[in-house]
Formats: structure tokens, sequence, C-alpha cells
């Protein structure tokens, strides 16, 4: 897949550009604070309905607008699609393929992006609800029906948690709350069905991360993923617990853990008033010659392995795809590595149909990924004919047509 052309209207410092895209490495260089993410940031809204900087859509709208539209063409092999969305500041944002209206929802379906940025050092050394973020988009990128499954989930155990803190306030004790069955079951249906999906996922995932890890490190430190489940742990405090470690489980061994567990914690819950045991109590554990690579590995060796992980996930995504290789985006990610891992980065991506790179310094990405440079000087693209900058750049011509309603 390969986008061709990117508009934006009213989208962060950008009133309104216009800008093609060649196919392979597209690399945009400006100081910090000129704009050059928030290329890449609006694409990666498309194909996640998220931005990997901000949890509010409200900060990707410039200030003193109503909306902010991002229109992009993408193409594969013979086909095309004009991608949009709207984002409103007020009342509900509205999406369009082919001027065709669709469900906001429905956008990621049509266009895929990985996206490597310096945040994604806390894959590594960050909290478990970062990883699980990570396993949750992936998963929903390749299936996009569990977003309404991890949506229910999300509910249900809101509204199990309001039950549980209720009873405690009023004193309830053991077995005396019937209708926490009810929400039990549901919890355990919705959330081994996560599980399950999750353990799946680690799997497909543990073979490409071992392999990408030593592309990018150019060391074989023998890169291990596994998850560590709530439903098997012994003391659901405990951060450590050897039997808590699984990868795939079968839905009936899940669903019988998960009841068990419920049952066994019950008296527990009710004395904190929260859920105890389930997906969001669940971590990606991440080894390195069998060590946790939080609070062991390296600098290095945790961008490696972050980078890794992004790696795996595009390939994922890659061998499933029936519309081409999802946009790989690399944001400011070459500033953090040394120069052996920037070749080894650079080489690892190479194949990929479309690349598009940001950064603040022209020399910290390699040659070969820097065959179609622009410069973004204060939200406004400018020719990059010599990015060494020995010649004044020229402005391009911003083509932005009208916004159609």
């Amino acid at each position: 897949m390969i986008v061709t052309r990117l508009s934006l209207t009213d989208f962060r410092n950008y009133r309104s550009v216009d800008l093609d895209l060649a196919p392979g490495p597209n690399l945009f260089v400006g100081r910090n604070g000129q704009g050059k993410t928030n290329l890449v940031e609006s694409l990666g809204y498309l194909g996640t309905l998220g931005s990997h900087r901000v949890s509010s859509e409200q900060a990707m709208i410039r200030q003193g607008a109503d909306a902010a539209i991002i229109r992009a063409r993408v193409s594969h092999e013979d086909k095309e699609l004009l991608l949009e969305v709207q984002l409103n500041r007020t009342g509900a944002n509205r999406a369009q393929v082919n001027r065709h209206q669709v469900k906001v929802r429905e956008l990621p379906g049509y266009f895929s992006t990985v996206l490597f940025a310096p945040e994604d050092l806390a894959l590594v050394r960050g909290e478990p609800s970062l990883r699980r973020r990570f396993l949750d988009e992936l998963l929903v990128l390749r299936n996009p029906r569990l977003s309404a499954v991890l949506s229910d989930y999300d509910r249900v155990l809101r509204q199990r948690n309001t039950l549980l803190k209720s009873a405690r306030a009023a004193g309830v004790r053991g077995n005396d709350l019937s209708t926490l069955d009810v929400w039990d079951e549901r919890l355990i249906t919705l959330g081994s069905e996560l599980i399950e999906a999750r353990g799946r996922l680690v799997a497909e995932l543990q073979p490409r991360v071992a392999e990408a890890y030593v592309s990018v490190a150019g060391d074989d430190h023998h890169a291990m993923l596994a998850s560590r489940l709530s439903v098997l742990a012994g003391d659901p405090d405990a951060e450590s617990d050897e039997q808590d470690i699984r990868t795939v489980m079968a839905a009936e061994e899940v669903m019988a853990r998960f009841r068990e567990s419920l049952d066994r914690l019950r008296r527990s819950e009710l004395d904190r008033g929260m859920t105890l045991v389930g997906p969001h109590r669940d971590d990606l554990v991440l080894e390195l010659n069998g060590m946790p690579a939080r609070g062991y590995a390296s600098h290095g060796e945790s961008w490696s392995f972050a980078l890794a992980l992004k790696l795996a996930s595009a390939g994922v995504l890659r061998a499933e795809s029936r519309v081409g290789d999802p946009v790989l985006v690399l944001d400011d990610v070459f500033a953090e590595l040394d120069e052996s891992r920037r070749g080894r980065l650079g080489a690892a991506v190479d194949d990929f149909e479309q690349v598009l790179i940001t950064a603040a310094v022209f020399g910290d990405v390699p040659p070969a990924l820097a065959r179609n440079t622009v410069q973004i000087e204060r939200g406004t693209i400018v020719d990059a004919r010599n990015p060494t900058g020995d010649t004044e750049p020229t402005p391009v011509e911003e083509r932005m047509s009208d916004v159609a309603d």
C-alpha cells in the first residue's frame, strides 16, 4: 500500500497543505516544532483512529478552527482509494471512502500503518498497560470485530467494579451479592476471548521478534515473548510468579481458570472494591537471554527490543494483508540510535512498499532512505533539492482543494 497524496486542512499547525508522496522512503526534515511529525501523525490516525502523541482528538484541530480534515489518496496495484476523516470540536466525527460516507471506525479496514517513535521505548521499560495496548491495537488491526469485544469488556469491567464498590460501602461480604454472578459470566466470556486472542498473537509475534531483534541489534540475545496471565497467578498483586507465564491456552481452560480465580478472590475483591483478575491485569513479558528486559536491558538493547516489536507487528500485518504492506512510519527514531543500529534498521525496512521518516538532522538518516526528501519550516512544505542546506529551499505550491461536505 502506498500513500500517493496527503492533504490536510486545519490539522495541527497546518492551515492547508497538499503533499505528493513517492513509493519507497520519504524523508521529512525540519527542526523540532516545525510540523514534520504532524504529517505522519495524521496518517497514523487514519490507520489506528488514535495518535501516538496525545489522547485527545481536540489537540489535533488547529487553534481557532472548528474541525480538521485528513485526506489521503492510497493505491495498491491498480486500485485507488480516497480516504477522508473530519475531526470536529463538537459533534461526531465523519469519514468518507471514495466520497461515500462510512463509519469512522471502518477506516482502519482500508488503511494500515505501523509507527515507530521515541515513545516506543516505554513498551520495554514502561508499565504493563502500554504493552496491553500494543497487543490490543494490533489485534484490532487484524480483526476489527475485536474492537467491540474490547469495548464491551471495558464496559462490563466498569459496571462490575461499581457494584463491588457499592457492596463494600454497604458491608456486603462473601456470597451475599448474588447479582455479581451475572457480571462474572459476562466478564469471563469477553475476557476469555481477549486472553485467547492475545495468546495466539504473542505466539505469532515470537519468531518474528527474535528475528527482528537480531536484524536491528546485530547480536542474538534470544529475545522472547510470553503472556503473564492474572487468571493463573496465585497472588494477583505479585509482580513475578513463574506459574502465571504462558503463551497459548485453549478457550475452555481460560474460562475455567478465570471462573476459579473469581470464586477464589471474591472476598478480596469485595474488600478492595475492584476486579483483581482478567485481561486488564495481564502483561506481555519481554526477556533477553532469560532475563526480564525491563530493568535488565541496556538502553541500546531496550531500543532494539522496541524496534523488534514494531517490525514484528508490521510483518504480521504484511503476511495477512490483501492490500499490500502497511505504511511504515519512523518518527524521529534515528536520532535515538547509534550509527550501526541506524544502518541495520534502514536495511530492515528497505523492502517495504513505503516508509515515511521524520528527522531533525538530515545526516542522522542512512542515505538509502533519503532519496525523496522535503523540508518543513513553520508548518510549510518547502523544496529540498539540496537537503544539506547549501541552497535556499523554494516554497512548494499549495494545491489543497475546497473540502467537500
